[in-house]
């Protein structure tokens, strides 16, 4: 059968290599040795990784001589071994192993050379002392807020090139070195730069963590001071970016937050809890952009040239223009670059009538992107859009055509094929970074798949009509936010439903585990008695563990009279009033936990929401909290610092026009099976050891006959000021939510005079304030309480039952047990 007759036997689209012949592999072994071996120098000395490039280029010229005896022929042998995957004998193994090492030689001296200016002298000894200096600098991508220490503002993260520094004190001079550096400012100035964008600032040198190119983390809480302005390109990308996110304003927040992630990965907007949905169904990487948004718009732009008629010359010219616009908008990050080298190969291929060579060109783009820039080695986006392209290209278009044989519709075939393939390719990856496998998102993606291109044009659309068409955009932004709001509501859904996520061993050793079962399960299913079995297996084991779950739900445990959520180092309790009910006290440090704790104890609404007091590990899950859920007041401390918290709870309720009441000792609550009342503080404390947490409001309530005692953050002062005021018998407890995630600062009085059956400590694993302490916890068990701890148990409940009062824990991805 001639190439011509397999192609027209293959019809009905999709790319890559066709079933009956071998994968085009001439780059796979040299792409797959330069990757690992830059990942291997990004952890070695200059000196290693030169020494490796040294030893494997000796053994590749060694093996080359041992496999070519006859030297006008070792060319011709070389272009065979590199050509298909047809290879056998000496020869043709012993050429395999030359290319790795080839391969090894690339990734080793590239990753040295960037290692040896990271490492510089001059450099380091200002690191190793903490130096204070003034820097020029250049900024890389785009800066980003991240949450800073409890209580304190958010910080301001970005990668910046070294061009020079100036020591302050008695130096020798200003130092010159082309190194990167982790910028980490507290000043807003920041959040306005672009990339390319020439800065001078002063601050404080500090080790990086290794691993990377960044040669130091610059620590700063001034304004940079601007040298000159950022090109015109990353001008123009920025105010169509923010054209973009000013077209989804009027949108709801959920889909207006991820429309700008799904077309320019940008997530500034993104609503964590909707992250934290998508990354549980499999669906992140819909917000970094990739291989999939650079088909979607050279598509449109090949569609329409076709439509005009163009040659593949011309259609290739009007897409690589196409692909460049694009690139600039998105940003070069580690995935868009890699999406854009392999649509400028695919370019040059379509151009050249060989659109065939998409697996080669995906060799070709890792090799020269890792020896180009040997950060991206590390990368964990870089790592899924290459796997994702190779699952694409190596697995779906036999997938496809193996579903078309069996009588499936073409495009039901492809829409089948694509999202699974790329979901087994990248599942080794998420693996191991999560240490979970997700068991839904394979339907989750093809039910997202429908809604990506409209999203990703209209998206587009909005950003290029911004400049010039306010309204236009606006309207694009809309259209655009239908799509939108479907991957919400899909990511959403695919979230809630039990064991959708199974725990795996996480790091390198799970990785390896999943990809190494992956392909054993590929070649299994060649075999049609082995494919039947699996398919049985794994409908069974999907299908079989949700009645399970259903049926006999181990969470909320029946009975239950408080719930103490899992949020890591921060407080969440619920309060049950009535099915889908229950009162609020504290949110978390992040959204995405207490709203899976919500979900899982089926509240639907919250009558009352109250704040003990504005620290961030109380208030920084208030969006978590309120999605999706009628709030009907918010309760605070009078106390009105810290600032940051405080203007957090208020925006929150302005925006959904909910009250907020400042509660005083004595204000008290009524509703279904919840009596609470504020018993503290009893009067504004200051000059304590911290005034927030010493003026947090303490509660204390009844719930099924239950009395609980919430103490919030209470330090020793608070603490002592309530025994004053209402004596040992006025405190007394059934259940105490220990204070302060079960710190020292605790007085041994007033936990005697508590008095609880149970003591639930709400704190983090690995936290570094040395929380819980280990003496209150052993004070709390000698006056006979039964001590439980979040970061050990997973969420905790306090159950009433007919033997009396009860405690259910929940193991984070494991049922309740008693």
């Amino acid at each position: 059968m001639t190439r011509a007759d397999r192609a027209t036997r293959a019809d009905g689209g999709g790319t890559g290599p066709l079933p009956d012949e071998p994968p085009d592999l001439r780059l796979a072994g040299l792409a797959i040795a330069a990757w690992l071996s830059a990942l291997a120098g990004l952890h070695l000395s200059a000196r290693a990784g030169a020494t490796l490039a040294a030893a494997a280029a000796i053994a590749a010229l060694v093996t080359v001589a041992a496999a070519g005896r006859r030297p006008p022929a070792v060319g011709r042998r070389w272009a065979a071994a590199v050509g298909r995957a047809r290879w056998a004998g000496r020869d043709g193994w012993a050429r395999i192993v030359a290319v790795v090492l080839f391969g090894v030689v690339c990734g080793s001296a590239a990753t040295a050379a960037r290692i040896a200016v990271r490492d510089a002298e001059p450099l380091a000894a200002l690191v190793r002392e903490h130096a204070t200096v003034t820097a020029d600098l250049v900024v890389r991508d785009d800066p980003r807020p991240v949450a800073g220490a409890a209580g304190r503002p958010p910080v301001v993260l970005l990668s910046a090139q070294l061009s020079e520094l100036r020591p302050e004190g008695p130096r020798t001079g200003p130092v010159s070195v082309p190194a990167r550096v982790l910028v980490l400012a507290s000043h807003p100035g920041w959040l306005p730069l672009l990339p390319g964008q020439a800065v001078t600032v002063t601050g404080r040198l500090l080790p990086s963590r290794g691993g990377d190119l960044h040669a130091a983390v610059l620590s700063t809480d001034r304004a940079p001071v601007p040298r000159g302005r950022p090109s015109w390109a990353q001008r123009a990308a920025g105010s169509l970016r923010a054209g973009l996110q000013r077209a989804c304003v009027p949108l709801p927040d959920e889909p207006g937050g991820l429309l700008p992630g799904l077309v320019v990965g940008d997530t500034s907007r993104l609503d964590p809890a909707v992250e934290e949905d998508f990354r549980a169904t499999g669906m992140t990487h819909l917000v970094a952009v990739s291989g999939s948004n650079v088909a979607i718009v050279i598509g449109l732009v090949l569609l329409l040239a076709r439509w005009a008629r163009a040659g593949p010359w011309p259609a290739a010219a009007v897409s690589a223009v196409a692909l460049v616009g694009f690139v600039i908008l998105a940003r070069p990050s580690p995935s868009v670059v890699r999406a854009a080298a392999m649509g400028a190969v695919g370019l040059l291929a379509l151009a050249a009538g060989r659109p065939r060579a998409a697996l080669p060109a995906l060799g070709a783009a890792v090799t020269a992107l890792v020896v180009l820039d040997p950060a991206l080695a590390g990368d964990a986006g870089f790592a899924l859009s290459v796997c994702a392209t190779a699952g694409l290209l190596l697995i779906a278009p036999r997938w496809r055509d193996a579903l078309r044989h069996r009588g499936v519709p073409a495009g039901a075939a492809e829409a089948l094929a694509i999202p699974a393939a790329a979901q087994l390719a990248c599942a080794p990856v998420v693996a191991a970074l999560s240490g979970t496998v997700s068991l839904v998102a394979v339907p989750a993606n093809l039910l997202a798949v429908p809604a990506i291109a409209p999203a990703t044009v209209l998206g587009v659309a909005a950003a290029v009509l911004s400049p010039f068409w306010p309204v236009g955009a606006e309207i694009a932004a809309w259209l655009g936010g239908w799509p939108a709001w479907w991957l919400v509501t899909v990511a959403r859904h695919g979230a809630q439903l039990p064991a959708g996520t199974l725990p795996w061993p996480d790091g390198v050793a799970g990785g390896l585990l999943l990809a190494f079962l992956s392909g054993v399960l590929l070649l299994a299913a060649r075999r049609r008695l082995l494919r039947r079995a699996i398919a049985v297996l794994t409908v069974a084991v999907v299908v079989g563990a949700l009645p399970v779950r259903i049926v006999a739900p181990g969470w909320p445990p029946p009975g239950w009279v408080l719930a103490v959520c899992a949020v890591g180092q921060g407080d969440a309790v619920v309060l049950p009033v009535s099915a889908g009910t229950a009162v609020v006290v504290d949110a978390g440090p992040d959204p995405a936990p207490v709203d899976r704790c919500l979900r899982r104890l089926g509240v639907r609404a919250v009558p009352l929401l109250v704040v003990s007091h504005f620290h961030a590990d109380h208030v920084g899950g208030l969006a978590g909290v309120v999605r999706g859920r009628e709030v009907g007041a918010v309760l605070t401390t009078a106390w009105p610092e810290p600032a940051m918290g405080r203007d957090a709870v208020h925006r929150m309720a302005a925006a959904r026009a909910v009250p907020v009441l400042a509660a005083t000792a004595g204000w008290s609550y009524r509703r279904g099976a919840v009596e609470l009342t504020v018993v503290g503080p009893p009067g504004e404390l200051t000059g304590t050891r911290s005034d927030p947490n010493n003026n947090s409001l303490v509660v204390s309530a009844r719930v099924g006959g239950v009395t609980v005692l919430l103490a919030g953050d209470a330090e020793s002062e608070e603490q002592r000021a309530l025994l004053e005021r209402h004596g040992a018998a006025g405190l007394r407890a059934d259940v105490l939510k220990v204070a302060h995630h079960g710190s020292a600062y605790q007085e041994t009085e007033f936990l005697d005079a508590i008095s609880p059956a149970v003591a639930l400590v709400s704190v983090g694993s690995g936290n570094r304030y040395g929380h819980p302490n280990v003496g209150v916890l052993a004070r709390l068990t000698r006056g006979g309480a039964r001590v439980l701890r979040t970061d050990v148990d997973g969420d905790l409940a306090a159950v009433r039952g007919d033997r009396g009062l009860a405690v259910a824990v929940r193991g984070a991805d494991e049922p309740a047990r008693r």
